[in-house]
């Protein structure tokens, strides 16, 4: 009883402050060459990719839900934009995670971050295509259209919704997988003995 008890406190603290973290930086956002102006890059899937490879992918979606509340009342896109952030960023730490759990390695961070860059890139597609966008057009009033003009002043290849889609949304999410990826390499370097010691507290294989 008291075994569970200690688990449940590190997995506790282990989200807290990953959630923390991630919150923080999900508020500094920056855009990235010829992408759509309202796709902008964070850094705040990194803390949440380093939660699924210490405690668990479940407990990563549970920090990516937690950090898109914390920024809900902030929104500027009724939820929209919190709503998807959710959805791909689960996506991604689910894929990464359940990966990592089976080759916690080095290169097994390497592979499993990126895999969930293509699964997210993929997936994205029809996301976009049939919730994102018509969820836009139909809740604030801002069409497609508008959304592929926008776009086009930055990057003259996208002229329709699937161009918006193929140009702009898939590009972005394989830039953004990328840089998570190399970043949560980078970071797992030092952090190797922390998370192993993570795991095997919790009674993840080491």
């Amino acid at each position: 009883m008291e075994s569970k008890r200690k688990t449940y406190l590190i997995r506790l603290a282990v989200t807290a402050v990953l959630t923390a973290m991630a919150s923080v930086l999900m508020y500094y956002e920056v855009p990235l060459p010829f992408m759509p102006p309202f796709l902008k890059f964070d850094f705040s899937e990194i803390p949440v990719v380093i939660g699924s490879f210490a405690i668990g992918p479940v407990f990563g979606v549970i920090i990516e839900l937690l950090k898109n509340l914390i920024h809900l009342p902030m929104t500027q896109t009724a939820g929209i934009g919190e709503m998807s952030n959710f959805i791909t960023g689960s996506i991604f730490v689910l894929t990464a995670g359940f990966i990592y759990n089976k080759i916690h390695t080095k290169p097994g961070v390497i592979l499993s971050t990126a895999v969930a860059t293509i699964v997210l890139a993929l997936v994205g597609i029809p996301l976009n295509a049939y919730v994102t966008l018509p969820l836009y057009a139909n809740v604030l009033g801002f069409s497609t259209e508008a959304i592929v003009g926008m776009s086009q002043t930055v990057n003259p290849m996208i002229t329709s919704k699937w161009t918006l889609i193929m140009w702009g949304f898939v590009p972005f999410n394989l830039i953004k997988g990328i840089i998570v990826g190399v970043f949560t390499f980078l970071l797992s370097l030092p952090l190797t003995v922390p998370l192993k010691a993570i795991r095997r507290k919790t009674g993840l294989k080491v």
